[in-house]
């Protein structure tokens, strides 16, 4: 509130100054702009740009001087611009079947870890704290918030997480909604979804909305899509098309990781998507600075810019090319 009271003293001070400045230019209009006594078109807004610029500076300095210094720090995220990664991992018995991976002779957990590690390896994970959910006939949340990628390294290793469900059918959504609700209260556009399942036993309703934290989804599909493998009475393969369809719900995107690895190109867009735009990483310190740079640039453009483009008219003799060949002796 200081910055702004001292801007709008500057801002009533420099108005009154200019409107003395405009009576002392009227009197020697004809010295300045010739016989027409009337400048250039754009000078009227001469007066209206000096007032803003001396606002500008003025409000900007003013508040450099209140705010508090930053301080920068090597290699250190602040605390309100850490980006969130939450992990959806089905840990249903089908995950342990042995037909991911390129050989399929590898079972869809195992698979599951090596894709995330390839993931961790490729993101600046300094810039993220990482949440995983595990989900089979219910979600539980096993970390949430971590910045220690070998906690999540040591959860995702083969950990038999099915025995801490009760037994039933897959409830995928389960996992979704506990992503949903512990995603809620962070900042816009900070977190990334990242679901890994076989999508086996998906229903068909029931998809959770993501709040406005979530800025990106990837789905990743593992197991064999062709040939399934039998458990409990039933075949067991990855539903590419009901991943697929959770993955387009939820506005993001699906990927086959049971032969491949997560590509670059997608990884690339997950992390421009949960980047926030230049304008909302600026501060009240950014703006001062940007006001105050702004304004001093103006001010002191405005004389050479009056000087040679002020006015049309330039005072003094104009000789031209022939009546300087007239008054030139001749040699004979």
């Amino acid at each position: 509130m200081v910055a702004e009271l001292i801007a709008f003293t500057v801002a009533v001070l420099a108005a009154i100054a200019e409107c003395i400045h405009l009576v002392r230019c009227r009197r020697i209009a004809a010295l300045a702009y010739g016989p027409g006594q009337r400048p250039a078109p754009w000078v009227a807004t001469v007066p209206f740009l000096r007032i803003a610029a001396l606002t500008a500076i003025s409000w900007g300095l003013a508040t450099l001087t209140i705010v508090p210094p930053k301080v920068h720090q090597a290699a250190e995220v602040e605390v309100d611009e850490y980006k969130h990664v939450v992990m959806v991992l089905d840990v249903s018995p089908s995950m342990r079947l042995d037909d991911a991976g390129p050989e399929k002779d590898t079972s869809r957990t195992a698979r599951a870890r090596e894709l995330l590690d390839s993931f961790f390896l490729r993101v600046p994970m300094e810039e993220y704290r990482v949440t995983v959910i595990a989900t089979y006939t219910d979600a539980k949340p096993v970390v949430i918030d971590t910045r220690d990628i070998e906690v999540v390294r040591n959860i995702i290793s083969d950990l038999p997480m099915h025995h801490a469900f009760v037994s039933g059918k897959t409830k995928l959504f389960a996992g979704l909604e506990a992503a949903a609700e512990i995603a809620r209260p962070w900042n816009p556009r900070s977190t990334t979804l990242l679901l890994v399942s076989d999508g086996d036993t998906v229903p068909a309703q029931g998809m959770p909305k993501m709040p406005a934290s979530v800025s990106s989804t990837l789905v990743v599909g593992v197991g064999d899509a062709r040939v399934g493998k039998f458990i409990d009475g039933r075949q067991s393969r990855q539903d590419t098309s009901t991943l697929r369809q959770i993955a387009t719900r939820l506005g993001g995107s699906y990927h086959n990781g049971n032969e491949k690895h997560i590509p670059t190109e997608t990884l690339n867009m997950l992390a421009k998507a949960s980047a926030s735009a230049p304008l909302e990483k600026l501060t009240r310190r950014e703006y001062a600075m940007i006001a105050a740079g702004a304004g001093a640039s103006t001010y002191a453009v405005l004389p050479f810019l009056l000087h040679f483009a002020g006015t049309f008219w330039r005072p003094g003799v104009r000789h031209s090319k022939t009546a300087a060949r007239r008054s030139s002796p001749s040699l004979v």
